[in-house]
């Protein structure tokens, strides 16, 4: 089984990935989280943890892993520290660790920074560590959601390189999407956007591999 550091285990997204890594047959989930009092329901759960802040050094936390996702994010305060600088140091440590593949995610908008103004600081941040990502030797692949629900997630989505509409999607159907692209089938050096749909997440992600 292949080791997966999981970048914002403790968020609503991360804590949906790292369920969904520890029921695969193919992926150990490695909960990283800022805090050491986070570290307990992880632990509890049987699931392997490494503490770890994404404003300081974190080369440690990708010793013995294979393939990162970065879900972390800092809910609007520290975009530039943690959204953006944050995930460049990872990218850094996951380069220097020859970690085999980051899936990032990013947010519909990051390739257009101009059109929200009220999100424009996080746009820009989530497009200049994505932009940072694509410029390394790194395996990637970069997933773009729509507007984030805490609905019941269906096991189908939207997706293109590029939708002209904007939309929503489910959190439990983003990190379906996000355990989906570690696959190396789903493709390599890919940067998409996703929606609800009615396409199975398996099968959406066939048309960029």
């Amino acid at each position: 089984m292949e080791n997966i550091l999981v970048a914002g285990a403790n968020g609503t997204t991360g804590k949906k990935v790292v369920q969904l890594l520890k029921k695969s047959q193919y992926f150990n989930p490695v909960a990283m989280v800022r805090k050491k009092e986070q570290l307990a329901q992880f632990e509890n759960d049987g699931i392997d943890t490494v503490l770890g802040d994404l404003e300081e050094d974190i080369t440690h936390t990708v010793a013995n892993i294979d393939k990162v996702i970065f879900a972390a994010g800092s809910g609007g305060e520290k975009v530039v520290a943690v959204d953006q600088e944050g995930a460049k140091r990872l990218i850094d440590a996951s380069r220097n660790a020859n970690v085999k593949r980051f899936v990032m995610l990013s947010s519909m908008g990051a390739d257009n920074t101009e059109t929200t103004e009220d999100l424009k600081e996080y746009l820009q941040a989530k497009h200049n560590a994505d932009e940072y990502l694509k410029s390394t030797d790194l395996n990637y692949m970069i997933v773009r959601p729509g507007s984030l629900t805490n609905d019941t997630g269906t096991g189908k989505i939207s997706l293109k390189r590029h939708f002209e509409k904007h939309g929503s999607i489910t959190r439990d159907d983003v990190a379906q999407t996000l355990v989906h692209a570690l696959h190396e089938d789903a493709g390599t050096n890919e940067t998409f956007e996703i929606l609800e749909g009615d396409t199975l997440i398996g099968k959406a992600l066939d048309s960029v591999s």
